[in-house]
């Protein structure tokens, strides 16, 4: 089996998706199957989870067979070969048709309530399911949101045949599956849990996902004067956050770094506040003279720290720094500041032997993590280490370069960051 259960299938598609963390996105999930994958998937992404409610129209003598399916909005989807070859005449087409839209409204009715519908327009849309067999539902719910004005569609499943891609091709602007394995016949015989869902399993997750706060209380773009320089950064802030996280980016990358933003919607789900910004512009952002200059990168981290205080979303929060490559180095150094008040510091894959002198008068408990393969930048930290007088740690993430890139490396670096940031803004620490 691929998958223990839906939830599990959901968790590592949502890990899949984290590059769309942050772009206004909404998930929705395909009832009943997609609803718990779409949860999960949702949960990762901080996004709010809504349905799109499609129906198969089964041929009448092999329900299981789709001659196509219908969508909220009379979207309907036939497959004029399947039907043909099935010997489905018009009329047992249309008597079919009916009967599945009669479901389709009542089901609408009995998950949502009195609620509308998530609005799509304008937005990012990822459409989930459990998995994708014939592409029927699939090519249903991409039309619908498109009918809706979904500026960009994403189809992300768990497993799918082979040939789903050419299936479904212009359908939507992205196809995602984490398998596509060969000897298809059916979703559920990927997994060891396939057990079917009721109307109630749906509504009750749905519920668990609204009580859970998938989406942030504060989920918003800021654009902050500094000096001459105008940045940009995302702020994410859940309820009830204990802290905030402020991420100093490495050379070469920023607020849309995949990286970075997989960390952040883990701090997220983890209850904390999270702002990734960009300390240097778009064109100072190609001179790799800026880029290499800790002080200046360090000196606006502090200015952005300092206007983020003043923020009634986290102005009484206790601030820690998540740096990266040189944003590790300008972390550090803005660290070190006499009356800078940050609580923790973590860097991934840094370069804290460029902070210099100021290395030595960090007081933010400090938790270096390097791959166990990235020998060079491991030399430097445990260099580095030795000039640290505030508590702290190295942590090696075995079989990891210096980018993370090797299966559940990452997912390491998100684990470890997050317990040193929650242990660290505890009421005991701060």
């Amino acid at each position: 089996m691929l998958f223990r259960d839906r939830p599990e299938a959901g968790r590592r598609l949502g890990d899949r998706l984290a590059h769309l963390s942050g772009q206004d996105a909404v998930v929705l999930g395909l009832p009943r199957g997609g609803v718990p994958v779409a949860a999960e998937v949702a949960a990762v992404l901080g996004a709010p989870l809504d349905l799109c409610p499609v129906r198969k129209l089964g041929v009448p003598s092999q329900p299981e067979l789709a001659m196509g399916a219908i969508g909220e909005d009379g979207v309907r989807v036939i497959d004029e070969a399947v039907a043909g070859r099935a010997g489905v005449p018009d009329h047992v087409l249309a008597r079919v048709e009916e009967r599945e839209r009669r479901e389709l409204d009542r089901r609408a009715v009995r998950y949502r309530g009195e609620r509308p519908p998530v609005a799509v327009a304008g937005r990012t849309v990822v459409l989930v399911d459990d998995g994708v067999a014939t592409g029927s539902t699939a090519r249903a719910a991409c039309r619908t949101v498109r009918a809706r004005g979904a500026a960009r569609t994403v189809l992300a499943v768990p497993v799918a045949p082979p040939d789903w891609t050419a299936r479904l091709a212009g359908e939507a602007d992205e196809l995602i599956s984490l398998e596509t394995p060969a000897g298809f016949f059916a979703v559920g015989q990927f997994y060891d849990d396939f057990t079917q869902l009721d109307d109630d399993d749906v509504v009750a997750c749905l519920r668990r996902a609204r009580a859970g706060g998938a989406r942030p209380e504060v989920d918003r773009e800021i654009a902050l004067d500094i000096g001459a320089a105008r940045l940009t950064g995302r702020l994410r802030v859940p309820t009830d956050a204990p802290g905030v996280v402020v991420f100093a980016h490495g050379s070469g990358s920023g607020r849309h770094s995949p990286r970075n933003r997989f960390v952040a919607a883990s701090l997220g789900r983890a209850g904390l506040v999270s702002l990734l910004f960009d300390l240097l512009t778009e064109e100072e952002a190609g001179d790799r003279t800026k880029v290499f200059d800790i002080g200046l990168l360090a000196a606006r981290l502090a200015a952005v720290t300092d206007r983020l205080r003043t923020l009634p979303e986290a102005g009484n929060l206790p601030v820690g720094y998540f740096g990266a490559s040189t944003g590790a180095a300008a972390a550090l150094r803005a660290a070190a500041a006499p009356d800078a008040r940050i609580a923790a510091v973590v860097s991934r894959g840094g370069r804290p032997d460029l902070t210099g002198p100021a290395l030595s008068s960090v007081t933010a408990p400090t938790l270096l993590i390097v791959g166990g393969a990235d020998h060079t930048v491991l030399d430097l930290n445990r260099q580095a280490q030795t000039h640290l007088t505030c508590e702290n740690h190295l942590t090696t993430i075995p079989g990891a370069t210096h980018l993370f890139e090797e299966p559940g490396t990452l997912e390491a670096v998100t684990d470890l960051a997050r317990d040193w940031f929650t242990d660290h803004m505890s009421p005991a620490h701060v």
